[in-house]
């Protein structure tokens, strides 16, 4: 048996996240078809992340196992030649038969994209969420700061899963502007909770209105409770960028 990694970008819009669902459209069960019908044999891909619905990827990470001997080369073009457009394969190689896309990965990075202008944006509006009011940038970024380190993620989880082991390390944190109106939230860390990036987003969009003040951001995220945080961060502007091994 040949262990294959993918490396894929997909737009999650009309995607009901990663995971397979039995009567929704998904990522990985779309994924899982194309390559049945290249290899004819039953086929399970297992992602990096398991983004929710409306998420995307730029660098999604995969892999399956198969009996097939298809050269690689073959396999990523036969995939995106009956893929929708809205899903990529960039990359295929052969690994380590005991590589395993989730639980061999050592960190994740994800981006978060703010249109922040009166103006809302027709090329940015399914990939940014549009924030019509000034942002203090500043206090944002020294709230950010606060997240380095090993801690309890309690308060930035989803509330219908709660962990009993909320504690991740966030390795970095970076919030800046790349355009005129863009701002881009990024985010790595060795692993994250359901919506943690989401929540934390809308957090600091409170702290960059002015709702609350980078103290408050700190008792907020020490008290690891989610109902004292801010609101969850619409998923369109959400990207997992890239996974490191």
């Amino acid at each position: 048996m040949r262990t294959i990694k993918l490396i894929i970008q997909f737009d999650g819009t009309r995607y009901h996240g990663w995971q397979t669902q039995r009567s929704e459209g998904t990522v990985q069960k779309t994924l899982q078809h194309a390559l049945q019908r290249i290899l004819n044999q039953p086929i399970i891909v297992h992602g990096a992340g398991r983004t929710d619905a409306g998420v995307h990827a730029i660098g999604q990470t995969a892999h399956f196992t198969t009996s097939s001997t298809l050269p690689l080369d073959k396999l990523r073009k036969g995939l995106n030649s009956i893929l929708p457009s809205d899903i990529v394969v960039l990359d295929v190689s052969e690994t380590d038969q005991h590589f395993h896309a989730r639980y061999s990965a050592r960190t994740r990075t994800y981006q978060y994209f703010i249109w922040n202008s009166p103006n809302r944006s027709p090329f940015y509006r399914m990939y940014a969420w549009h924030i019509p009011h000034r942002l203090d940038l500043s206090a944002m970024r020294a709230a950010a700061q606060l997240l380095v380190g090993v801690h309890d993620f309690s308060s930035f989880q989803a509330s219908d899963r709660i962990r009993v082991h909320p504690v991740r390390e966030v390795l970095s944190v970076h919030l800046k502007k790349t355009a005129r109106c863009l701002i881009v939230f990024e985010i790595r860390a060795n692993a994250f909770l359901k919506h943690m990036v989401r929540n934390i987003v809308g957090t600091l969009v409170a702290v960059g209105s002015g709702k609350i003040s980078i103290e408050q951001f700190k008792e907020i995220f020490e008290k690891c409770d989610r109902t004292a945080a801010g609101m969850t961060a619409p998923p369109h502007g959400l990207f997992l960028k890239d996974v490191q091994y």
